[in-house]
C-alpha cells in the first residue's frame, strides 16, 4: 500500500468525522435559535430538531443552574456544540497527520 493511498484515506475519514462533528454542532445551534426566536414546538422539523439536540446534548444541557431559562440553553446545548466542534476538528486534525 503506498503512503499517497494511505494519507489518501487518512484525510477522506478526517473530512468525514470534522462533518460530522459540524452536522452535530449545526443541530445544537440550530436548537438554541429555535429556543430563542420561541419555535413552534407543534412543528415537526423544530420537534426533531429538539429531540436531537437534547440527545447530543444529554450530558451538558443541566449542567448549569442559571434562574433565566434562556440562558441555561445556550450555556448547556452551546457548551456542547463547542465541545463537539474542538473533539471532532482536533480527532480530524490528527487524523490527516497520519
Amino acid at each position: 500500500m503506498s503512503s499517497r493511498h494511505r494519507s489518501g484515506s487518512s484525510s477522506a475519514a478526517a473530512t468525514i468525522v470534522a462533518v460530522i462533528a459540524d452536522v452535530m454542532a449545526f443541530i445544537l445551534i440550530l436548537w438554541i435559535l429555535m429556543y430563542l426566536l420561541d419555535a413552534n414546538r407543534g412543528n415537526d422539523l423544530v420537534e426533531f430538531v429538539r429531540s436531537s439536540a437534547r440527545w447530543l446534548a444529554g450530558w451538558s444541557h443541566d449542567l448549569f443552574t442559571f434562574d433565566k431559562a434562556w440562558a441555561r440553553v445556550v450555556c448547556g446545548y452551546g457548551l456542547a456544540a463547542v465541545v463537539y466542534l474542538f473533539i471532532g476538528h482536533g480527532l480530524a486534525n490528527r487524523l490527516r497527520r497520519l
